[in-house]
């Protein structure tokens, strides 16, 4: 039997082009499951209880303010991207090669995940320590794919602060995980849609 041996891991830089669908998948969801655990543990050392974060409104206000930073949101992107050349809001394909090829249910299965992942971290946990300014500096950096061009990043930045906002208002997590959810599912399908059409 060989010895695993770490000097042998050879790490090398690689762009969405060079991974295969099941790698991106792969890479999408191990990131999520580290973003969960990095927000749990941040969360634990705040003395707060995840799960009481998670706790399910019992008025449906929450959903009426998700749904309507999500409509905003939406109709602003839509807009903008009419007047504002593709190259500057361009992700490097990632967006484009995670969802153009996938069912409606994994679209929405992926866009549940991204946004409770990174609602509990970036909301649940970073914006009680730091409010929701500094928090959206971060939740913008770490969209790394978007720095590249001040359009996206600069959107990344707003929506980020409107979901941070959204959450102080409403006082539930649950606010800003809707919100995300619906922004990242409907602009997936209408990704998942316009390549079909095509």
């Amino acid at each position: 039997m060989r010895k695993f041996d770490i000097r042998n891991i050879k790490i090398r830089k690689v762009t969405v082009d060079q991974l295969n669908d099941r790698m991106l998948l792969a890479n999408l969801y191990v990131t999520q499951a580290l973003t969960l655990i990095i927000g749990i543990v941040w969360l634990l050392f705040q003395r707060r209880n995840p799960l009481e974060l998670l706790i399910f409104p019992t008025t449906y206000e929450f959903a009426i303010w998700g749904a309507g930073l999500a409509l905003f949101v939406l109709l602003f992107d839509l807009s903008i991207s009419r007047f504002v050349p593709e190259e500057a809001a361009d992700d490097g394909g990632v967006n484009e090669r995670i969802f153009r090829a996938r069912p409606v249910w994994h679209i929405a299965v992926i866009s549940f995940v991204v946004a409770l992942c990174e609602e509990l971290l970036f909301r649940g946990a970073v914006q009680h320590a730091f409010g929701p300014y500094w928090t959206s500096i971060l939740f913008a950096a770490i969209h790394v794919r978007y720095l590249r061009h001040w359009i996206p990043t600069g959107m990344v930045f707003s929506i980020s602060y409107g979901l941070g906002w959204i959450m102080e208002y409403t006082g539930t997590l649950w606010t800003p995980i809707l919100a995300h959810f619906l922004v990242d599912f409907i602009m997936g399908c209408i990704i998942r849609f316009r390549r079909e059409e095509k």
